[in-house]
C-alpha cells in the first residue's frame, strides 16, 4: 500500500522579482516501510520536496496524498496534527533546546500531543534506550558529542511512534565513523516497520537506502532500487 503519493507536484515561489520553479512536476509513490534516499545537486528541488512530504509546505499545483488523504485540503490544525503524530523529523543541525536535558528534549512532542507526564517519561526513556542513550538522559546538549546529539534528535523523532521518519542530511555534521553508527540506527528503525525517507548529497550515505530517487532541475531524473 502507498503511504505517500505525489501526482505532478509543482512548487514555485518568488525570490525578489524572479519566479523560481523549485519543483516542475514530480510523481512519486512510496510504500509503507520503504527506505528511500532523495539525492540531487544544490537547487535540484530535494529540500523543497522534503518540506512538502513533511507537510511543512504545500504544492503550488498537483496532489499529495498521505495515507490516501489529500494534504492540500487539510486545515492548519490537521496539518499540525500530521506533523506531530504521523511524521518524525531529523535535521542536520539537531535542533535541540540547549536549556533542556536530553530526555526533556525527547519528550517535547508528547507535550504538544497532550500526553500525561507519567506517560511522557515512560515513552521518553523507552526511545532513549532504543538509541543507546539511557546513561545520558539528564545531560544537556552541550554535554553531548555530535553523534549523541543526533541520537537524541532521532529519539525525539520516534517518541510519538510516527509511521514516517524524514531525515534531512542527518550525517552532515558528523565524522564518518559516527555517520555509520547513525545510519545503523536508521536501518533498525526501518526494520521495525517505519517508512524512512532520507535527503542526502553523500553517495555512500544514500547507499544505505533500498531505493534512490535523484532529482535535477525540479524533476525526477532517476528512480532505482539498490540490490
Amino acid at each position: 500500500m502507498n503511504i505517500i503519493e505525489l501526482q505532478q507536484v509543482k512548487k514555485s515561489y518568488l525570490m525578489g522579482a524572479e519566479l523560481i520553479h523549485a519543483l516542475a512536476g514530480v510523481d512519486l509513490e512510496v510504500k509503507e516501510n520503504e527506505y528511500l534516499a532523495l539525492m540531487g545537486p544544490s537547487g535540484s528541488g530535494k529540500s523543497t520536496l522534503m518540506n512538502i512530504l513533511g507537510c511543512l509546505d504545500v504544492p503550488s499545483n498537483g496532489a499529495y496524498l498521505l495515507n490516501n488523504v489529500a494534504v492540500e485540503k487539510m486545515t492548519d490544525d490537521e496539518l499540525a496534527h500530521v506533523r506531530n503524530k504521523e511524521i518524525g523529523f531529523v535535521f542536520q543541525t539537531f535542533n535541540l533546546l540547549p536549556r533542556l536535558s536530553a530526555l526533556e528534549n525527547v519528550m517535547l512532542p508528547l507535550i504538544y500531543a497532550g500526553i500525561s507526564k507519567k506517560e511522557r517519561i515512560l515513552r521518553g526513556e523507552e526511545v532513549m534506550g532504543l538509541v543507546s542513550l539511557t546513561d545520558r538522559m539528564s545531560h544537556k546538549p552541550n554535554e553531548l558529542s555530535g553523534g549523541q546529539r543526533q541520537r537524541v534528535a532521532i529519539a525525539r523523532a520516534l517518541v510519538n511512534k510516527p509511521s514516517i521518519i524524514l531525515a534531512d542530511e542527518p550525517t552532515g555534521n558528523l565524522d564518518s565513523k559516527t555517520s555509520n553508527e547513525i545510519m545503523g540506527i536508521f536501518d533498525e528503525i526501518q526494520s521495525s516497520g517505519n517508512t524512512v525517507i532520507l535527503v542526502t548529497h553523500e553517495e555512500d550515505i544514500a547507499q544505505y537506502a533500498k531505493r534512490i530517487v535523484r532529482l535535477r532541475d525540479g524533476l525526477k531524473e532517476s528512480d532505482t532500487f539498490n540490490t
